[in-house]
């Protein structure tokens, strides 16, 4: 679901330094200042929270620091980052880039994809990384068209990583599922894509209360399955752990929504079609031919950002979604 509570500031190129007051004793490095201005330049009344986190030297921007701002409205959130001079006269808000390496660098170096679901080829030119909720009607829809197009066009070029990102306090079944999910990939890996597709097509039917039967049900028709075993795995929440892994993971990738996709490290924080899709994927197995700095066998970690041309400087509007 999509909501405007909150705006979003999107990446890209860096903004332009702006200037906090005619008055010179003014300082971002005062964190009442900083928030004050903050919430005068994005519109955030007294219903949204704003947290300045302590400035640290920046290592992105040298002769600048770092100060990160929490911003939450009900079970909405993000995390900004702006970069603030010496002197605290001026900040920075956006990207910076360095040019020797791929520009998605830094959110590939924080993807993982150890122990997570996933299908495709090994070591193919484009890594897909999914954060994604079984409860998310959005999701479901991502789910389908990925798992409808995505081999079929791409049987050898293309791997995909399933990560949870459940959003408890909107999806009251999400994480059960998500860790039922787990327990059936711990005694076969290939059937947690039955379960993914059978739970996201039973999405309307399943409620918090019925949840446990109905995937009771569904593991007691497959031959494949020990459902005594998966039973306890769901009673004792064996995986609890790795789903909240991923999730803490999501975070500090600044996720703040579902579906997201990350591929080769280009972040999709919005749903996508499968013509745009296609574009991306096309684009990178031609680019990745030369560059080799990304991918599923790069030799570094994944990590994506938006397509396109670099947004507009200065403040947008947008959307947080579920």
């Amino acid at each position: 679901m999509f909501s405007k509570m909150l705006p979003v500031l999107t990446a890209g190129v860096i903004a332009a330094a702006l200037a906090l007051a005619d008055s010179p004793q003014k300082s971002a490095l005062d964190k009442a200042t900083l928030e004050s201005y903050i919430r005068h330049l994005f519109v955030m009344d007294s219903r949204i929270a704003v947290q300045i986190g302590d400035p640290k030297p920046s290592q992105e921007l040298p002769g600048f620091l770092d100060v990160s701002v929490h911003i939450s409205m009900g079970p909405q959130s993000q995390d900004l980052k702006f970069y603030v001079s010496k002197d605290g006269s001026r900040f920075v808000q956006g990207t910076v880039f360095d040019i020797a390496h791929n520009p998605f660098k830094s959110d590939i170096d924080k993807l993982k994809t150890d122990g997570a679901p996933s299908f495709g080829t090994t070591g193919a030119p484009v890594a897909i990384v999914e954060f994604s909720d079984f409860e998310c009607p959005y999701c479901k829809e991502e789910a389908k068209m990925l798992r409808d197009n995505l081999l079929t066009a791409y049987p050898k070029q293309v791997k995909l990583y399933f990560r949870e990102f459940t959003l408890e306090s909107l999806h009251p079944w999400a994480k059960a599922a998500a860790i039922a999910g787990r327990c059936v990939m711990r005694q076969k890996a290939d059937a947690f894509w039955d379960f993914h597709d059978w739970i996201f097509g039973q999405q309307q039917q399943i409620t918090a209360d019925n949840l446990k039967d109905q995937v009771n049900g569904w593991v007691k028709q497959r031959k494949d399955l020990d459902a005594l075993q998966f039973g306890q795995c769901v009673d004792t929440k064996a995986t609890e752990g790795e789903v909240e892994k991923s999730v803490v993971e999501g975070r500090e990738l600044n996720v703040n929504g579902t579906p997201t996709l990350f591929i080769n490290g280009r972040r999709i924080g919005q749903a996508i079609d499968w013509p745009s899709l296609r574009n991306i994927i096309d684009y990178e197995i031609e680019y990745q031919k030369t560059a080799k700095d990304a991918g599923d066998d790069c030799g570094c970690t994944l990590d994506l950002k938006l397509p396109g041309m670099p947004p507009p400087a200065g403040p947008t509007p947008g959307v947080v979604k579920h």
